[in-house]
This record gives structure tokens, C-alpha cells and sequence, in this order.
């Protein structure tokens, strides 16, 4: 027993010391990456530079390139001359290099994003020095290995690689081709939400501080709220958060909604500077805030507005994989539970918010700590609440503004707050402000069951 242990001992110390050798450069122009057996890492080479330290270079000596492709010498760099239906750096990419649905079963060769920088190997000491580690965060391996060919292991829309840019590390979708559909044969049309907060399983690989980016139909309840100048030409852009809660009502702050302005909802997309297929664009017909909304120096009391949508026959939007309705409360929820905001709100790495949606948990905080004089005051009601960590850190922002902070309730996710006001974004002893929907269940019913 003894001796297994000393042998696990020494076993670390190498996997440190490859680790050690990795950030002291010992492959030159290359790529340290780490395995699993003495000295527990490798130099991959990038061509031109040559095994076994990447210090060494030849162009075209030894050709690169596949399937049949020539190496063409251009100084000291290379091209590689594919023949018909093969493309890439190497020409490893063959014309039936494609992927289906979202790609998670996508097992081919592109090792390039769209802006064309070359991927990082997946068991690249530099993604591991940045605290991810892809083989941990997955149940199955989704094609992961000692390899830098696309993959999409957490959901995204289509295969992603990470890849370096300096010092710093970035992901982005790969340069590789949807394979062409088929038609499937049609099937009955179920019926519309007929249940609400049930969502698709989370798949989730940690990329950004404080937030996570969100795997699709994972938050399938999220809308964008757009506004453009009343009767405009200009495009529409982002300016809340909201939360379908049926087919033709969206939930939101009523500080969201402005005089003289067109609105429109996007649902059922993660992206905001995308064409998504997946999304679901639908005018606003009327919006309808509460009768006391009332705005203070110190605070915004009754924020809470419906969005009533433009429809056919009394459906709006459509319910899919990635757009479905989320559940009004049924009561209070203890305070202590850990729930769910999301937003395209401002992080710490942008003051002008995500394209990606995120996510994040925070903790329901109770009234009696929220009105102590470090943090709000007397200025909450009952209408209010507020959630987060009161160290700071994780916290809602600008841009996620009437969007949705949910939580469990009878294995459902219920709406149980609208993000409304706060000092400052994550800030200590400055936790985000909600509206409380259990407060405004009445008013919500009165306006939603009531004449169209």
C-alpha cells in the first residue's frame, strides 16, 4: 500500500513538473500538450517547425499536405494546393465534412474557426492553465481527444474550437459545413404549451466569469424585448429582458416600455448578432404597464408590465425545443434557495452586454437582511425582493433588465422575479432588486384572462 502511494506521489510531482516545463516554452513555436504517460507531455509542432522541440524548420521538405495535395514554397511559408472537394490548411477536409443538427455528432477533420485561426488541442496545457478542463465536464468523451479538430460537446449551435490569441484564450464556432437536410416526413402537430418551466437538460461548459453561457432550450422562456423609433426605418435593437408566459403574453419591468416606440420580442435564440433558424420574431400589440408603476430617486416601486403580442387565431408564438412558457409561482419560496437569472446583460468583460445569453445562480435574500442600512434601507415593499451574493460578484446588469429570475417549484421553474433596479452591477452588499410576481398574480390574471 505504501509503495502505490509513494508511486501515486511521484506521479503528480511529473505531471507538475510537465506542467512547469509547458509554461517555460520548451516547445518553441509549437503547442505543449500534457499526457498521461512519461515525461507527460508533448511539443505539436506547427508546420513548418519540426519535431522534437519545434525550434527546427523546413518548407516543403516533407510534405504536408493530404490527400493528394501539392506544397506550394512562398518564402518561408507554404500553401497547400487541394485537389477538387478537399479543403483546409492541409487539405484534410474531404467534401463529405459536414455536420448534423447542432453537430454533437460531428466527427471530422476541420481544426479552423470561421475567422480562421487554428484550433487548440483539446488537452492543451493553456486551456488547462485557464482552469477548464474539457475531459472533466462531460458525461460522455463527445469526440474529445489529443486532437484540435472541432467538436461541440455542450450544446452550442454547431462544432467550436478554442483557440489563442497572445496571452489570452477564446472560443469560436469552426469553418465547417452543414451537412444538407433531409426532408422529414410530416407528423401531426401537437398541441401548444401544454406544460410550462420544463426545460431541455443543461450541458454546460464554464467560458466567462460570473455567468455561464446557456446550451439550447436550456432557458427556452428567454425573450429579447427590441424597441426602434415609432413608424422607423432603423433596425430594432435590444433593450430587455422578458419572459413568455403564454403563447401571446410576455412578462417584463415597466421600465422597459417607452412612449412612441415599435416593439417586437425575439424568442428561442441564444445569439443576438445572429440569424438563428431556430428564432421566433413577433410585434408587440400593446404593452401594458401597472397602473402605480411609480419611479424614485431611490428605487422603482410596481415594475412589472405585459406585453401583449400580435397573433393568429390566438397563437403567437410557437412552441419548440428552444421556445416554451415558464410557470407563474403558486406561492413564496424560502429565502436561502438558489435560482436562475439570465440576460444579454453587461459582464465584467463587456459594459455593453453578451451576444450570448447567460446565466447564472443566485441566493433569494431575505427582506429583513435587505433592509438593513449597509444595503436598501426602508425603501423595499412587498413588491420587492432582492437576490444575489452580498460579497458581490454575480449579479443581473443593464441589459437583463425585465428578464426572468427563476426557481424550482414542484420540479418546475416558475418566474418568481422580473429584474428591475439595483446600486451598480455586483457590487458588494448591493444585490440585485426583483419584482415579486407572487405579489402581482392578480393583475397578471385580470389583464391575461381578460378581453383580448
Amino acid at each position: 500500500m505504501r509503495e502505490r502511494l509513494d508511486e501515486a506521489v511521484i506521479f503528480f510531482l511529473l505531471k507538475l513538473l510537465s506542467v512547469s516545463m509547458c509554461r517555460r516554452g520548451v516547445c518553441g513555436r509549437g503547442e505543449c500538450v500534457l499526457t498521461s504517460t512519461a515525461p507527460f507531455y508533448e511539443c505539436k509542432c506547427k508546420y513548418p517547425f519540426q519535431p522534437p522541440d519545434c525550434k527546427r524548420y523546413s518548407v516543403c521538405e516533407r510534405n504536408p499536405c493530404r490527400n493528394g495535395g501539392q506544397c506550394v514554397r512562398d518564402g518561408n511559408d507554404f500553401d497547400c494546393q487541394c485537389p477538387e472537394g478537399f479543403s483546409g490548411r492541409f487539405c484534410r477536409v474531404g467534401p463529405n465534412d459536414c455536420y448534423v443538427d447542432d453537430g454533437e455528432s460531428y466527427r471530422g477533420n476541420v481544426s479552423e474557426t470561421d475567422d480562421g485561426f487554428e484550433c487548440l488541442y483539446w488537452n492543451s496545457h493553456f486551456i488547462l492553465e485557464n482552469g477548464i478542463d474539457p475531459f472533466n465536464s462531460f458525461e460522455d468523451d463527445d469526440g474529445l481527444g489529443p486532437h484540435n479538430f472541432c467538436r461541440n460537446p455542450d450544446g452550442e449551435p454547431k462544432p467550436w474550437c478554442f483557440f489563442r490569441r497572445g496571452l489570452r484564450l477564446f472560443w469560436d464556432y469552426c469553418d465547417v459545413n452543414k451537412c444538407s437536410p433531409v426532408v422529414p416526413s410530416p407528423s401531426p402537430a401537437p398541441k401548444q404549451f401544454e406544460t410550462c418551466g420544463v426545460a431541455q437538460p443543461k450541458k454546460i461548459l464554464t467560458r466567462i466569469f460570473g455567468g455561464l453561457k446557456v446550451s439550447p432550450g436550456a432557458i427556452p422562456w428567454q425573450v429579447s424585448v427590441q424597441q426602434k423609433p415609432k413608424n422607423s426605418n432603423m433596425k430594432y435593437s435590444h433593450v430587455c429582458g422578458g419572459v413568455l408566459i403564454e403563447s401571446c403574453w410576455v412578462l417584463t419591468a415597466g421600465h422597459c416600455v417607452e412612449q412612441n416606440k415599435d416593439m417586437q420580442v425575439v424568442m428561442g435564440t441564444l445569439s443576438l448578432d445572429t440569424h438563428d433558424p431556430a428564432a421566433q420574431v413577433i410585434q408587440v400589440e400593446n404593452a401594458i404597464v401597472h397602473e402605480n408603476y411609480r419611479e424614485t430617486s431611490e428605487a422603482v416601486y410596481n415594475d412589472i408590465a405585459l406585453l401583449r403580442l400580435r397573433g393568429t387565431n390566438g397563437v403567437c408564438a410557437n412552441e419548440t425545443q428552444f421556445v416554451k412558457t415558464a410557470c407563474l409561482p403558486s406561492g413564496q419560496i424560502s429565502d436561502g434557495t438558489e435560482c436562475t437569472i439570465s440576460g444579454w446583460g453587461a459582464t465584467e468583460d463587456s459594459n455593453y452586454g453578451s451576444n450570448h445569453l447567460l446565466e447564472a445562480n443566485v441566493l433569494l435574500i431575505s427582506q429583513t437582511k435587505c433592509s438593513e442600512p449597509a444595503i436598501y434601507g426602508n425603501v423595499l415593499n412587498n413588491g420587492m425582493f432582492c437576490a444575489g451574493h452580498l460579497q458581490g460578484g454575480v449579479d443581473s446588469c443593464q441589459g437583463d433588465s425585465g428578464g426572468p429570475l427563476t426557481c424550482k417549484q414542484n420540479n418546475t421553474s416558475v418566474v418568481y422575479g422580473v429584474v428591475s433596479w439595483g446600486d451598480q452591477c455586483g457590487k458588494k452588499n448591493k444585490p440585485g432588486v426583483y419584482s415579486r410576481v407572487s405579489n402581482f398574480l392578480d393583475w397578471i390574471n385580470s389583464k391575461t384572462q381578460g378581453p383580448a
